[in-house]
């Protein structure tokens, strides 16, 4: 099984959302339909970025970095400016 580490930006707003799933279409709706509170005030979503990986540790592993300040700042700043 893949799992994936996705980042979100939100079409409504200057957000980013950063998480984890085994199934990225799935896990969209979800942000999209309103089911996850920080990402509901946003909608609606567009994937900007995913990673995959062979276990559910890695990709954990991977969202926290992600997460961190460090992993905002090397990682998702140069995600975002490339757009």
């Amino acid at each position: 099984m893949k799992y994936f580490v996705y980042v979100l930006s939100s079409l409504k707003t200057n957000k980013s959302y950063v998480g984890s799933t085994d199934n990225l279409d799935r896990r969209l709706k979800e942000h999209n339909s309103g089911k996850t509170y920080f990402t509901k005030q946003h909608i609606p979503w567009k994937i900007m970025y995913t990673e995959s990986f062979n276990s559910l540790f890695e990709a954990r592993t991977r969202e926290k970095y992600l997460k961190s300040a460090s992993g905002r700042r090397l990682v998702l700043k140069k995600l975002f400016e490339n757009i």
